[in-house]
This record gives C-alpha cells, sequence and structure tokens, in this order.
C-alpha cells in the first residue's frame, strides 16, 4: 500500500509559513523600552578601575583560628581566587604591612609598608607567586599603609579603593589610621576605603569601623574563608561598575519644599538610622523617571530591616516605591523604581505639583524618599550615618500597554499569533488524521 505524502509536505510549508508570518508580525513591534536596539551597549570610556589590596601580614597572622586554618593562609587563598576572577579592565595591586622586618626595633618595624605588586594589569601567575611567598613577620602600621596606598592608586576623577584585610588594630600609631583615613577623604581624591576584620576584639572593630566611616566605605567582621574570597570580590567587581562615574555629593533634607534639586547623575549622602532624606527631581512631559538607591550596611546592625525609595508629589501623594530588605549581615541594600506622568491617572493632588518649565513643556517635581529601618546592635556608634548612593536618570517614557501597538500591549499580539498558530496546525492534523483513515479503510 502507498501513501500520498503531498498533504504532509502541505502541513510543512504552512507550519513554516505561519512561522515567517508571525516574525515578520512580530518584527514590525517596536523595542520594548528596556532593550538596546543597536547590540551590545558600549561602555563608558575613561580610566579604568583601581584597586589596591592592603594586607596585614605581621605575626598574629600565624594564629589558626579560622576553620582550622592559620589567618595568613585563608588570606592567601582568598587572594588566589580573587587574582583568577579579577576582570580584565581592572588594574589591580597589593600592598603588604608586617611583611618584612622580623626584628624586635619598633621603630623600624613600623616603617615596615611596601607595594608586594604595582596597581596595573594584572599578570596573575606573578601576582599568586607573590602572595604565596608571604610569612607573617612584624608590626602593624596600618596608617602607613593607607597613604601608600593613596600614593600607589594616585589621583584621578574616578573612585579609587582600597581593601584593608587584617586582623588586628594598629600598633604603630601615629599616624593613627582613623585621622589618616579623615585625612585622604578631606584631599577630594575619591578615595575609599572598605574593611574586613578576621579577628574579633571590640578595639578593632571599632578602628575599622572608624576606618570605613570616615570614607564612605564599609566594614565586614569575617568569619569563614568564603565570606573573605565573595566579599572582596563583591568590592572588585563594584569598582568597576561605579568607577566611570565619581559621585556628586548632596544632602537630602526631611521636606520636599527644601530638598536639593538632583539632575541625571550618581549622588552620595549618609543617612542616619531610621531617618526620612528627601531629593527633587524635575520630570518634563514624556520622561520617565529611573532611579535607585543603595545603602551601605557598613556597621553592625539589628536583623530584620529595610530599605524604602518612595516617589511622591510634593504634596506627599505616593506614586510608585520600591523596597529592599536584609537579615543583619554586612552588606549593601539596593532598591529602585520607574515612574512616567502616564502612570499616575490624573488627580487634583498630582496636578497641584505640575508647572510649566521655561519651555512651555508641562514638569512634575517629583519628590525621592528614602527611608531606612535600621537600628544599631548594641554598643555600636550612631555616628556618622550610613553612607548611600543615589541614582538619577531620566528617559523617554515607555508606551502604556494600550498604546498604539493595534491597541493592545505587545504580550497580547504574541499570544494571539501563537493560538492563531496553534488553532490552524490542530486543524491540520485532524484533517490529515481523518484522510488517513480514509484510505485505509479503502484499501
Amino acid at each position: 500500500m502507498t501513501t500520498d505524502r503531498r498533504p504532509t509536505a502541505r502541513l510543512g510549508s504552512l507550519l513554516a509559513a505561519l512561522a515567517i508570518a508571525g516574525g515578520a508580525l512580530l518584527s514590525g513591534l517596536p523595542a520594548h523600552a528596556d532593550e538596546p536596539s543597536g547590540g551590545a551597549t558600549a561602555k563608558a570610556t575613561g580610566e579604568a578601575p583601581k584597586v589596591d589590596l592592603v594586607l596585614d601580614v605581621s605575626g598574629s597572622m600565624r594564629a589558626a583560628d579560622i576553620e582550622g586554618k592559620s589567618r595568613i593562609s585563608v588570606a592567601q587563598q582568598s587572594l588566589n581566587e580573587v587574582i583568577d576572577a579579577l576582570p580584565p579592565e581592572t588594574d589591580f595591586g597589593i600592598r603588604t604591612l608586617g611583611a618584612n622586618y622580623p626584628g624586635d626595633d619598633k621603630a623600624q618595624g613600623c616603617l615596615d609598608t611596601k607595594q608586594l605588586f604595582p596597581v596595573g594589569k594584572t599578570n596573575k601567575v606573578e601576582a599568586k607567586t607573590a602572595v604565596a611567598t608571604l610569612r607573617p613577620t612584624g608590626w602593624t602600621p596600618i596608617g602607613l599603609a593607607l597613604r601608600g596606598a593613596a600614593q600607589d592608586l594616585g589621583k584621578g576623577e574616578t573612585t579609587r579603593r582600597v581593601v584593608l584585610i587584617t586582623d588586628g588594630e594598629d600598633s604603630c600609631a601615629p599616624p593613627d589610621p582613623c585621622d589618616v583615613a579623615r585625612e585622604l577623604a578631606a584631599q577630594g581624591i575619591h578615595l575609599v576605603v572598605d574593611t574586613l576584620g578576621l579577628a574579633h576584639d571590640d578595639k578593632t572593630r571599632q578602628q575599622l569601623l572608624c576606618i570605613a566611616n570616615a570614607t564612605g566605605g564599609t566594614y565586614t567582621d569575617v568569619r569563614t574563608q568564603e565570606q573573605l574570597t565573595d566579599k572582596v570580590k563583591q568590592l572588585v567587581d563594584r569598582s568597576v561598575d561605579t568607577y566611570t562615574v565619581t559621585p556628586t555629593k548632596t544632602a537630602g533634607t526631611d521636606t520636599c519644599a527644601t530638598a536639593p534639586v538632583l539632575t541625571p547623575g550618581v549622588y552620595s549622602d549618609r543617612e542616619k538610622f531610621s531617618e526620612h532624606r528627601v531629593y527633587r527631581v524635575p520630570v518634563q512631559a514624556g520622561q520617565e523617571l529611573r532611579a535607585s538607591v543603595s545603602v551601605s550596611v557598613d556597621r553592625a546592625v539589628a536583623r530584620d530591616y529595610g530599605v524604602l525609595l518612595q516617589a511622591t508629589s510634593t504634596a506627599g501623594q505616593e506614586l510608585v516605591r520600591g523596597t529592599d530588605a536584609g537579615s543583619g549581615r554586612t552588606d549593601v541594600a539596593s532598591t529602585g523604581l520607574r515612574w512616567s506622568a502616564s502612570m499616575t491617572s490624573a488627580s487634583p493632588t498630582a496636578s497641584a505639583s505640575a508647572s510649566a518649565s521655561p519651555s512651555g513643556a508641562a514638569r512634575t517635581d517629583v519628590c525621592l524618599v528614602i527611608s531606612n529601618s535600621l537600628a544599631p546592635q548594641p554598643g555600636v556608634a550612631a555616628d556618622p550615618g550610613l553612607p548611600l548612593e543615589l541614582t538619577v536618570d531620566l528617559a523617554a517614557a515607555s508606551p502604556a500597554p494600550d498604546g498604539p501597538a493595534m491597541g493592545l500591549g505587545h504580550g497580547w499580539i504574541l499570544l494571539l499569533v501563537l493560538t492563531l498558530a496553534g488553532l490552524l496546525t490542530g486543524l491540520l492534523f485532524g484533517w490529515i488524521a481523518r484522510w488517513r483513515i480514509a484510505v485505509w479503510r479503502e484499501n
């Protein structure tokens, strides 16, 4: 018995035609606002992100109290993993303190800080070899090492990061490391110092918190090798994400009427525990406001906290909000929001905040309110406030769901195409099945 295969061939042709038609229909839709229309987005040009890691190699790093391993071996293993994962665009260097002078002369030992690997493009084999040669030796001149790290990184318009790993407080002051951190911050050289403590006594913790707070950095109390590795990688990645724009310092207020007016850009500020800080952004007709905030939880805080970012009218009506919650570990809480006039139905309250710009276009003043429900753990200093970074952008407003695309959202069009294709395919398969049964009965 022979079977006519023409219906099957017709089916294949019809399905191909449906696929082509569906693709042509979907290709005619305007691109989504979040999708780049010209391929990969070009990275902003500028100087390379720079990170200098300052490693304590003093005698106390011999202590074997991190998961049964010595502090120095944990640091070395973590650094190996960090070096392997370095982004290619990052200029990375390593400075040591207490690594070279083995004697008892404190005056001499307190000068012991040296650049182990220069800040620049990293030869990973050479960097890992240099780290492997380190042996715990001397004193702990943290203040002097921070000054040396600032020189290693040089000056420029973008933020530079120092990542300090130590297991104790400075044993060589003066200079006091907190004073050095304040001195570096006052120079305006865009230097941020993040501190990681391998020991857990109060004096060390307070000193490392002070250093981080003075420069807008973060402090982490390290308990495991995995935690150390992950945190250093996070800090290196953060330098890559933020180095192209140096945040502009601003100061939010407690009311929208007195709030600073922000244009698109990146801003830094400090917010006290359980505080509200307000900023104002003028949004023109046809624009969409996009804002995000990151609050650095740089000291020990109570568990179950949250960060809230609200967009409100000048009369206090909430337009949209974004939230993030944390569990108490030292980290960063981040959230964001998007708003345009088309997202809010007209109301007396909303229209009360609208005005006309000099060009005649309608403008709405949107108030950005940053709040937190953070509380310090007992004995933790409340001042200065927590570092925050606010990003503000204005883009062309996305079309409303009932916009010009055939009166339907893009998702509905796709659903319609798929439904139609499924219906026709089902009818064809049913017709072919009935035809095959008829042929079989005739034979």
